[in-house]
């Protein structure tokens, strides 16, 4: 792969929640039947759904081309359910990144939005045992932007802590609530031991802990869905030289 195309941001694709759901007034859910038609889509242009961490060791080595990031917020019940079938028949594979501390709760943080149940630990346990990367997103969904120390170093490092208690496996990314961060955010993030993070638009701050991403929701067609394929390019700023990130050794030799 030619250096100024790994240089690019990668095309990174950003879901929620997977199910029938007619009201959403954040645009976060998309159905069952729409995902099948976009993960096809993707696989008719000869791409495939990745996670991140093993889209950018691709790319750093060159074999990144027709790989797509797949991402999932929150950690959603319904991706056990309804998200993994089908990237499992479509020979696709994603990172979830879960919030380890609302694990078998609900997102509360949506004021006007539904209730939508969360995976419990042994829901995350079956996601991470079939090959999705698991990352974390916060302990309780928080803005790192306004929070306080104490509260920034739980949400980073505490977090990770306890993702790799529960999977023996200390996730490398890590997701922004809101997809919200400042310098401040990304520094805690690095020093708490993570490769890559990914936002939505950080602007300036583009890099390995800042990825951009496509947000994905019910209203997206293949047309939409190509034309933010072609615009990607045009939209993302370059990513300064990183190393890729390693796969993180599994937590006293427990794998996935």
């Amino acid at each position: 792969m030619p250096a100024e195309t790994r240089d690019r941001a990668p095309w990174l694709l950003m879901y929620h929640s997977v199910a029938e759901c007619a009201e959403d007034p954040y645009r976060i859910t998309v159905s069952p039947a729409r995902l099948e038609r976009q993960l096809r889509w993707l696989r008719d242009r000869g791409l495939r759904g990745v996670g991140v961490g093993q889209l950018l060791r691709a790319r750093a080595a060159g074999r990144g081309g027709g790989l797509v990031g797949l991402t999932f917020d929150d950690g959603y019940a319904d991706f056990l359910s309804a998200a993994l079938p089908l990237l499992t028949r479509y020979e696709c594979s994603a990172t979830a990144f879960v919030l380890p501390g609302r694990l078998g709760g609900d997102n509360g943080w949506d004021e006007l939005g539904p209730r939508k149940p969360l995976l419990d630990a042994a829901g995350l346990r079956s996601v991470a045992a079939a090959g999705i990367e698991i990352g974390s997103h916060g302990l309780a969904h928080t803005d790192l932007t306004t929070a306080d120390d104490a509260t920034l170093e739980r949400e980073t490092a505490d977090s990770r802590s306890v993702l790799a208690e529960l999977t023996g496996t200390a996730p490398a990314g890590f997701c922004y609530p809101y997809g919200r961060l400042d310098s401040r955010a990304v520094a805690a993030v690095r020093a708490a031991g993570y490769c890559y993070a990914c936002a939505i638009d950080p602007g300036p701050l583009t890099g390995m802990y800042a990825l951009p991403r496509a947000h994905v929701d019910a209203r997206d067609t293949s047309v939409r869905l190509y034309l933010k394929k072609v615009l990607h390019p045009l939209r993302r700023r370059a990513l300064p030289a990183a190393p890729a990130p390693a796969e993180t050794a599994p937590r006293d030799g427990v794998g996935r």
